[in-house]
């Protein structure tokens, strides 16, 4: 009895096995299911962003719904950063600048300020897979659009010293927020693997901004009015992603008494 219950449980464990790997099996249709990436991209840039910002890195998320049709629809946010900004400090902070070319702090000492690009956006996307030199249904071309909200602005560090002048709001009147609506287009490879883990898709990426300044004055010249039209901010580069797949589970079809 031991023994035949032993097999039974043996079985049930094969068939579960199987059963998984089938549904796990991308090779013979294109299926739905929900889906998971956690993304990269590096962007130049162009337009008005030009003026503030040298390259940016986006690292985000993407969490959607691939349907049979093999059309996506989701929404991805992206943490901007970079290291160039086109606005030299001795621009940036022309009024707080003395004759030697220096900042001051608190006690009097040289301050050392760096300045960074940071940024965000948050988009609704629309992609559609076009199954051309793919391995299977669910891989090939993949073209994908989108819009949403982009922010973007330069971050002020004083590190250890302590600045008066640019430090908690006062950065403010520096920072040269602007916001408004994204738009992006994406053209590339979208591939997903017949039975293992390797699911990704990698291409080409242009962001649209159309901003707005936030901030009433510039600081640094404060007779000179916020120019107040829309901006154009430009981002182009490649991004990849990493995607899990999460597949549904189908109820058993062999019981036991």
């Amino acid at each position: 009895m031991l023994q035949n219950n032993r097999i039974k449980i043996v079985f049930v464990i094969l068939i579960s096995v199987t059963q998984l790997h089938a549904q796990r099996n991308v090779s013979d249709s294109a299926i739905g299911m929900p889906l998971l990436a956690a993304q990269y991209g590096i962007n130049a840039t162009a337009g008005d962003l030009h003026d503030i910002h040298g390259m940016f890195n986006h690292v985000g998320f993407f969490a959607g719904y691939k349907t049979k049709t093999n059309w996506i629809f989701g929404i991805d946010g992206n943490f901007m950063f970079g290291n160039r900004v086109q606005i030299s400090n001795e621009e940036l902070f022309s009024n707080l600048i003395d004759s030697h070319g220096n900042i001051s702090d608190i006690n009097g000492d040289v301050a050392i300020v760096p300045t960074y690009s940071r940024g965000y956006n948050v988009n609704a996307t629309v992609g559609k897979i076009i199954p051309v030199l793919s391995p299977n249904p669910n891989s090939g071309i993949y073209l994908n659009a989108g819009a949403g909200y982009l922010v973007h602005h330069i971050r002020i560090e004083t590190q250890n010293q302590v600045v008066p002048q640019i430090e908690l709001n006062y950065k403010r009147g520096y920072d040269r927020l602007r916001s408004g609506l994204n738009t992006h287009q994406f053209i590339g490879y979208y591939f997903m693997s017949n039975k293992s883990f390797v699911n990704f898709y990698g291409g080409f990426y242009i962001q649209e901004g159309f901003t707005y300044n936030r901030r009433p004055v510039f600081y640094n010249d404060p007779d000179t009015p916020v120019p107040q039209n829309m901006m154009l901010d430009i981002q182009y580069g490649v991004k990849f992603a990493w995607m899990i797949p999460i597949y549904k589970r189908k109820p058993k079809d062999f019981y036991f008494n």
